[in-house]
């Protein structure tokens, strides 16, 4: 894994903030402190078969399973996983593809942690992660937003669009790249403007989002 890479880069930094703030700390993660996210991380990483719950439904109660048995791990031991990245023979690390998931991943639970409370502010831009998440969010939109009732169309500042999932009526979302990312994946936090009949923009806040 390249250290200058968005995916070693945020999970540099997520796993000095999770040193810092110890494994009791909330996230945005409904229901989990930091200890349950670093133990998602390892499940996601180094448990295939377990971490398909992570997509499927129906493994979902296995795969939580795994992570509470993981979270009762020693707080050090489990960052230093996390740090450490995947294991030789994991599909993340198989490519450019599982450095570019891994990173929009990071960048998300990074996030997760610095935005509990009040008092947070937005990182300084930086154009490197911001087109390194884009890249990966026009892929994936589509999928984040596949239960909206209405069609969602992304747009950057600048006025770069893609389409999200069609619809005869749509909303447009407009923020930077970092907090398109953050909308796509669910969270309330991110700092966006949305464009469209108040209806519809009701919809689509109601919808479920991300994976």
């Amino acid at each position: 894994m390249g250290e200058n890479t968005l995916a070693a880069s945020e999970r540099r930094e997520l796993c000095t903030l999770m040193d810092r703030l110890g494994p009791d700390a909330p996230t945005l993660c409904e229901g989990w402190t930091t200890r349950d996210l670093a133990a998602h991380l390892v499940v996601r990483e180094g448990r295939p078969v377990a971490a398909a719950g992570i997509l499927l439904r129906p493994l979902a109660q296995a795969t939580a399973r795994v992570q509470r048995s993981i979270a009762e791990w020693p707080w050090p031991e489990l960052v230093e996983l996390v740090r450490n990245g995947p294991p030789r023979w994991s599909l993340m690390r198989l490519g450019p593809m599982g450095e570019k998931i891994n990173g929009i991943e990071f960048f998300v639970h990074h996030e997760d942690v610095r935005r509990v409370g009040r008092g947070w502010e937005q990182r300084p831009a930086d154009p490197h992660r911001a087109e390194a998440l884009w890249a990966v969010l026009s892929r994936l939109a589509r999928l984040c937003y596949r239960h909206s009732p209405v069609g969602v169309v992304l747009r950057r500042p600048d006025g770069t669009e893609r389409v999200a999932r069609r619809g005869r009526r749509s909303v447009t979302v407009v923020g930077s790249p970092e907090e398109l990312t953050l909308h796509a994946y669910g969270r309330a936090e991110a700092i966006v403007d949305l464009e469209g009949d108040q209806m519809d923009i009701q919809r689509l806040q109601d919808s479920r989002r991300g994976f």
